[in-house]
Formats: structure tokens, C-alpha cells, sequence
């Protein structure tokens, strides 16, 4: 059975990721990119759906763990009996294949260690031809091959590798595994010293370029960033939500998702968070992935795109693998980029108004994208869809997706009105009020002092708190103040915000969730900005208390179970929590 969804640590280069356990094993990992096929798929099955185990022999969780510096270098401690020992696991930045070092470093007396490696390609489904050569074993099967190094003799057949060795005090030993096409044969080398220095070089660098993070939560703020950093793909510049797949919004259940993939709402706080922290470059080639995936025709413009922006991301259901803890279906792609979400417009044009307001050059080609995508929310806006959860019932006339549609709208007049670029200034800006107008007088219910979900609806909606935060009214408005205060009556649940009670069925899917924890994280950032510092502080101490103990966050909580749940860790709640933070700090200074 896998370990919990927070006991495992991220490794990555900037190309794809892996998850370590506490046990020491790597139970998730697709090379070459994040969303190709698992070679290691132990978290969404068993260690048979193929993972690399690398422990004491005695078993047990590590008794410590931390990244090395800022940087995405895992260390791993275990004391026992016998003595301690220090595994050192991580990817280098991509040199030309990807490869996972693991470094077995003695501390103290002498400690039995054991390995174990199961290579399953295709997400557990292709057990590979496996091979002994003068270093360790070579696995082929179709077109993937995985090398592995190793120190110490392997033995096993070509279903399982293992070998049990001893460390002592100052000794030092070295694994790598590499992927590479099985038609070519390795490119290069990299010594386990060497590679240590570059990747602890190249992670020191970046740090040092972000800009000071003011406030309580500094270093957490930095962690975020790296997580940020950990889940782009370097050849595009897209940032994936998660590097994972199917882990579940509710233990058990069927709302489990593929998540290896770029999503344009992701963009436009992740394009704010990058820039104010210093990283211009990062901003620019997300905003021109965003912009490559999105041009073409404007009713064509999907809700997210594959790491190089493909389109094509079709569902299946992996009936092979049992699911993390027995939560199935395990799915690959996602059928929601099919979807029509009206919201998707307004926040391409805000992630676009974000980088040439911070200086980005987002003109020529791009205001062009631009205007025809305001022709078509101009034709569309009042449209029902499926809104920012991918609800699988039927299309509603959502009011965030309004909202949405109305910053779209608006940031297509303030690119004339500040920016200077040629467009029917007059016409837009009476769609952006008749949208405006539609959206006050529809879609906030009097009776209850709050907006609502959908037109006619008494439900409540957590993605309402966003109202504020883009500008769709000020935090101290009257129906500001009574949505905010009617997600804390009604959709809290054990101190964390759910995105909304799925009483009536809304989203059609059976069961519950986990609390959201972006939604929480946006509740902190309204609470800072309407001056009720006291309460932001204390939600936001609770968000980071669910943290695990690397400062990786997951998109849910489980407060029945006290478990993170879903993806992880996950993209859309460390850019929540970076925005959080800033507005926290900022209320903190304006208090104090």
C-alpha cells in the first residue's frame, strides 16, 4: 500500500518529477516528461506496478528528512541500532537524458542496506526485458530503456533486481538510473560528485536571483517558488498543475484526475507571483506557451494543453492499477479540455494584462490574439458552461464564469485606456457593463446577502471570494462582505473552505471532497485585504499546518482523516499561498 499522500518529497529537473516515500522508495516517476508514461507507478498500485526502493534492510520510515539549501535536493536520515545512514536523492538539470541519483553515505557504526528495483513501464502495465551488464542492468521495452548503475552486485531475474550490502562510517556509495530511447545508447556521462555540485549550483543561482520575501511565511514562500520552478517544463516554459495523476479528492472515491498538464488558469496569479519575485524570464516564457496554446481560432481555446500545447488529451481509464488506496479509476488525459469554461477567456486576458503591465513585451501578435478573443466573449459571455470546477452536470449560467467574462472585458478596454493599443474602446466598454450590471443584478441572492453559484441558485460557491481580487468590486463593498462572510458560515468545514457542498449534485459526480485548499488560501488573502488581520493570520496558520514537513502542499485536506488529498504536490494552492502571504504581510505593515 502507498504511503500517505504527505509522506512523500519531490525531485525533479525541470523536465519531469519523481516522489520519494519516507521508506526511501521512489514510487512515481515519468520520464522523459511529466506526462509521459510511468516507469515507476507503486503510488497508484503496488511496489509490483514498479518502483526503486533504497533503505536499510531493517525497514522503517526516516527518522529526519530536508532539501539540501534551496534546492530540490532530498536528504533523508535513518537511525538505527546499528548506526545512521544519509540517502541523497536527486535529478539533475537535464543534461540530455533524464537521470535520479541516489547517494548512500554512513554516518556513524554500520548499517545494512538493501535495494530494490522494479521497472514497469507504462504506468505498471509493460514488464521489460531486462539485461546484466558490467555496471548493473539495462530494462527495455519498446521504445523506453532504463539504465541502472550500480555500486553493488544485482541479482534477481528480469522481473526484480535487488541486492542487500553493508555502509560503514565514512563510506560512500552511488546509484544512477537514466532513461533513454532503447534505439540509441546513453549520451554522455556524469559522475555522482559532479552532478551533485552542478544540480546544487544550478538550484543556488536561481534562489539567489528571487527577490526578499517580507513576512512570517518567507521560507515557505521561497519552497513555493521552487515547487513552481520544479513544475515547468524548461523546453516551453509551461507549468504543470501537478505532477501526478489520480490521487484522490477523497480517499476511496472516483474523483480522481489526471493533473500532468498545463492549465490557462493557472497563469494568471502564477505570471503576478513569478514576476514580484523576481523571475522575469520564468514569466515570459509562460506567458508565450500560454499564448502558443491559445492561438488559433477563439471557440476553439481549451481550459489546458499538454506540456509542448497539445490539444489532444483524451481519457482512459488504467483498469490495471487498484488506485492510491483502492481509489479508482485511475485515469490518463482528461476530458475536460474538452469542456467549454467561459472563465478560461478572462483569465488568459489577465495573465496577458499582468506581464505588460510589469513590462513584458505582450504586444504585436498577441494584442491580435487578443482582440479576437474579445470578439468572441463578446458573442459568448452569456453562455452557460462548466465553470472553473469542470463540473461533469449539465452547463449553468455560473456567476464566477461571468465574472470571469467581464475581466476579459475589462482588461481588453484598459489595454487601450493605458497601454495605447487600437480597438472599439466605446463597444467594449458596454459589454463590460452590461456584464457588469447582469452579473449584480442576477447573480446575488438579497434575501441571503451574497452572491451565489449560478443565477437562481442559493448555492454558495468558494470561487466568489476571487470577486475582490480581480477586481470586480471593492473588498469593502456591502455584497463583498456578506459573500465573505457567507463562505465562512456555510462552507467551512473544520476550520478549511470547501469550494462548495455537492448536496444537489451539482458537479455530477457521486460523493464528497476533500476542503480546497486554494479556496482557504483565497479566503486568508480577503480577510487581509478587508483588515481583519487576526482572522487571515489564524486561517493562514491552519493552512500551513497541513503543509508537510518539506512545505509541499497537495490541492485538498482531509480534515475527517487529517491527510492531504489529491495531486501533489500541487501547483494552483503553492501560487494561492504565495498570493496570501504577500496580502498577509502587506495588511501586517499597514496595521503595525
Amino acid at each position: 500500500m502507498s504511503q500517505r499522500i504527505e509522506d512523500y518529497a519531490l525531485i525533479g529537473d525541470t523536465h519531469t518529477a519523481g516522489l520519494v516515500g519516507r521508506d526511501g522508495s521512489l514510487d512515481w516517476l515519468c520520464v522523459p516528461r511529466f506526462d509521459s508514461g510511468a516507469c515507476f507507478a507503486a503510488l497508484l498500485g503496488t511496489p509490483e506496478n514498479g518502483r526503486w526502493l533504497l533503505a536499510p534492510a531493517s525497514g522503517g520510515a526516516a527518522t529526519r528528512r530536508y532539501y539540501s539549501e534551496a534546492s530540490l535536493v532530498l536528504v533523508q536520515e535513518w537511525d538505527t541500532p546499528e548506526g545512521s545512514v544519509r540517502v541523497t536523492d536527486f535529478m539533475p538539470l537535464r543534461h540530455n537524458r533524464p537521470r535520479v541519483f541516489r547517494m548512500v553515505e554512513g554516518l556513524s557504526g554500520h548499517v545494512r542496506m538493501q535495494t530494490e528495483l522494479l521497472v514497469r513501464f507504462e504506468y505498471g502495465s509493460q514488464i521489460p526485458w531486462v539485461v546484466q551488464t558490467a555496471e548493473g542492468i539495462r530494462a527495455v521495452a519498446g521504445p523506453d530503456a532504463l539504465v541502472l548503475e550500480s555500486p553493488v552486485p544485482l541479482e534477481g531475474e528480469h522481473m526484480r533486481h535487488r541486492a542487500d550490502f553493508e555502509v560503514r562510517q565514512g563510506e560512500s556509495l552511488s546509484f544512477r538510473l537514466q532513461w533513454e530511447p532503447s534505439f540509441q545508447d546513453g549520451v554522455g556521462d556524469l559522475d555522482a560528485d559532479r552532478a551533485l555540485e552542478e544540480t546544487l549550483s544550478y538550484w543556488a543561482n536561481w534562489s539567489s536571483r528571487l527577490n526578499e520575501v517580507h513576512g512570517e511565511w518567507e521560507s515557505m514562500v521561497q519552497r513555493s517558488l521552487l515547487v513552481l520552478k520544479a513544475l515547468t517544463y524548461a523546453p516551453t516554459g509551461g507549468i504543470v498543475a501537478a505532477p501526478t495523476t489520480s490521487l484522490p479528492e477523497a480517499i476511496g472515491g472516483p474523483r480522481n484526475w489526471d493533473y500532468r498538464y498545463c492549465w490557462v488558469r493557472d497563469a494568471t496569479l502564477t505570471i503576478d507571483d513569478l514576476v514580484q519575485a523576481g523571475c522575469r524570464e520564468e514569466a515570459k516564457d509562460w506567458l508565450w506557451w500560454l499564448v502558443r496554446a491559445a492561438a488559433g481560432n477563439p471557440a476553439q481555446l481549451q481550459i489546458m494543453y499538454g506540456v509542448a500545447g497539445e490539444r489532444r488529451l483524451p481519457e482512459l481509464e488504467m483498469d490495471w492499477l487498484d488506485g492510491y488506496e483502492g481509489s479508482k479509476p485511475v485515469r490518463l488525459g482528461n476530458a475536460a479540455a474538452l469542456q467549454f469554461q467561459l472563465d478560461v477567456y478572462g483569465e488568459l486576458m489577465e495573465a496577458i494584462d499582468l506581464a505588460r503591465t510589469h513590462g513584458i513585451d505582450a504586444d504585436g501578435a498577441i494584442w491580435d490574439l487578443q482582440v479576437a478573443v474579445l470578439e468572441f466573449v463578446e458573442a459568448h459571455w452569456d453562455r452557460p458552461d462548466q465553470g472553473i470546477w469542470e463540473l461533469r452536470g449539465p452547463p449553468q449560467a455560473l456567476v464566477y464564469s461571468r465574472v470571469m467574462a467581464w475581466v476579459a472585458m475589462d482588461r481588453g478596454v484598459k489595454a487601450i485606456e493605458k497601454h495605447g493599443l487600437e480597438g472599439p474602446l466605446e463597444r467594449w466598454r458596454s459589454v463590460r457593463d452590461a456584464i457588469h450590471e447582469q452579473v449584480c443584478e442576477r447573480g446575488f441572492n438579497r434575501r441571503l446577502g451574497t452572491f451565489t453559484q449560478a443565477y437562481g441558485s442559493e448555492e454558495l460557491d468558494a470561487s466568489l471570494l476571487m470577486l475582490p481580487l480581480v477586481g470586480f468590486l471593492p473588498i469593502q463593498d456591502p455584497r463583498v462582505v456578506g459573500t465573505v462572510e457567507a463562505v465562512q458560515r456555510e462552507l467551512l468545514s473544520d476550520g478549511f473552505v470547501l469550494r462548495y457542498r455537492n448536496s444537489s449534485g451539482v458537479d455530477g459526480l457521486a460523493g464528497d471532497e476533500g476542503t480546497f485548499l486554494p479556496c482557504s488560501l483565497w479566503l486568508v488573502s480577503c480577510l487581509a485585504l478587508m483588515g481583519r488581520v487576526d482572522e487571515a493570520r489564524e486561517l493562514m496558520e491552519r493552512v500551513v499546518g497541513v503543509a508537510n514537513d518539506l512545505g509541499l502542499f497537495a490541492e485538498e485536506y482531509d480534515t475527517r482523516r487529517g491527510r492531504l488529498v489529491g495531486n501533489f504536490p500541487q501547483a494552483f494552492t503553492h501560487v494561492a499561498f504565495i498570493n496570501a502571504a504577500r496580502h498577509l504581510a502587506a495588511a501586517v505593515a499597514a496595521a503595525g
